[in-house]
């Protein structure tokens, strides 16, 4: 019997139960859908985590203070101070395979301007923050240039979160006094609009300043909270972050058994480590809802139990005209696999409408793969063969005369 006839003959079989064979489909549908949209959901996230990461400054290594032991007892980052001017000259001197650096003070406290208030966070960093390592250009205004962090000059850039809660009505900053506690800070320029990062913070949320005008004016310190480092291009990155260890460890007279008392983070490095969390989620929703399918799967086998047992009759009349039980098994296992290829088209419609629903509605990003459409199919035409197959198998052992006697 060749494919067309066995293919004639299966659609015949499951239009004469129309209802019984879509109920059947449900778990395969659900499944598939499910699963695409739970991928689309999970890689969706993985892409926007990426980008933001990305837009960051994908060159962009960040050196920090590091926890220490004091007195037997590890202190928090945030509590130690290592990182110090001369640590950025000694990278801007010795380092090869960096190509700029920028020390990073930073205090949070109150910017006003006349009855307007903001709680924020001002960001003491080079000129070379902004276009070597964040790459953020300004939406208005001029930047401050390196005179004005010679000269600890009070000028200042705002974000735009800033920006909308000091000037709600509208009016142009650029060229008006706020002030960040007691400090009168010109602002000479506004930065574009960044939104949040991966992390949930509001990039906008922050004032940009000279270093020298945080670090002395506002801080009254010495030390730096970060240095912030740009490589000169991701294939750098590695040989940047082990000549940043090297330089840093003899400027701090470290010796071979000390422990690095600082840290350096690459971007490259929170990249991979939010894409395999990402990737993580993404297989354990993708096998929750994989669950769907081996339901639906066990409900193929079922029904094709009952549809056994109803046409034992028609099964006996076939083999006693010269059917072959190899003609009775093809036949059932086409029947079984139609439902779940038939299943699978419709949840994978289902699946991508869903998915883009989950984006128009609640604003979360997703993208559909072709390898979770082809994967889906797959796996339908594999629940096919293998759900069916046990009893297609029994159909085509039974016994000619016996099964023309069945009531």
């Amino acid at each position: 019997m060749n494919f067309f006839n066995l293919l004639r003959i299966a659609l015949r079989a499951l239009q004469r139960n129309k209802l019984r064979a879509f109920l059947t489909m449900l778990g395969i549908i659900i499944g598939v859908a499910s699963v695409i949209a739970m991928v689309a959901i999970g890689q969706g996230s993985k892409q926007s985590i990426q980008q933001q990461l990305s837009g960051m400054g994908s060159n962009m290594i960040i050196i920090r203070p590091n926890s220490n032991i004091s007195a037997g007892a590890r202190l928090d980052a945030t509590s130690v101070q290592t990182l110090t001017l001369d640590d950025v000259k000694a990278l801007q001197k010795q380092a090869a395979h960096l190509s700029a650096v920028t020390p990073l003070a930073s205090a949070k406290g109150q910017a006003i301007y006349g009855n307007n208030n903001w709680p924020t966070t001002i960001q003491g960093v080079n000129p070379e923050y902004l276009d070597s390592i964040r790459q953020w250009p300004l939406q208005d205004g001029i930047e401050f240039t390196d005179r004005d962090v010679q000269s600890q000059n009070k000028v200042c850039l705002l974000g735009q979160t800033v920006i909308t809660n000091l000037f709600p009505n509208g009016e142009n900053p650029v060229g008006k006094y706020i002030r960040f506690g007691k400090v009168p800070l010109l602002v000479i320029g506004t930065l574009t609009a960044k939104g949040e990062s991966a992390f949930g913070q509001d990039q906008d949320d922050v004032i940009l300043s000279p270093f020298t005008t945080v670090q002395r004016r506002i801080l009254s310190t010495i030390y730096l909270q970060n240095i912030y480092a740009s490589a000169i291009d991701e294939n750098s990155t590695t040989a940047a972050t082990d000549e940043i260890s090297q330089i840093l460890r003899t400027s701090h007279r470290l010796k071979p058994t000390d422990e690095d008392d600082f840290a350096v983070r690459t971007m490259q490095e929170l990249i991979n480590t939010f894409s395999s969390t990402s990737q993580l989620l993404t297989v354990l929703l993708a096998v929750i809802s994989g669950i769907s399918l081996l339901v639906g799967g066990i409900g193929i086998m079922n029904i094709m139990y009952v549809s056994v047992t109803e046409r034992t009759k028609e099964i006996g009349l076939r083999m006693s005209i010269g059917a072959r039980g190899i003609d009775i098994l093809l036949q059932f296992l086409t029947e079984a696999i139609l439902i779940s290829i038939t299943g699978g088209i419709i949840g994978v419609i289902l699946g991508i409408t869903s998915a883009k629903l989950v984006t128009v509605f609640l604003s979360w990003p997703t993208l559909v793969t072709e390898y979770s459409i082809l994967l889906s199919f797959l796996v339908c035409f594999i629940t096919g063969v293998f759900f069916g197959y046990y009893p297609a198998q029994k159909a085509s052992r039974l016994d000619p005369i016996e099964a023309l006697r069945y009531e």
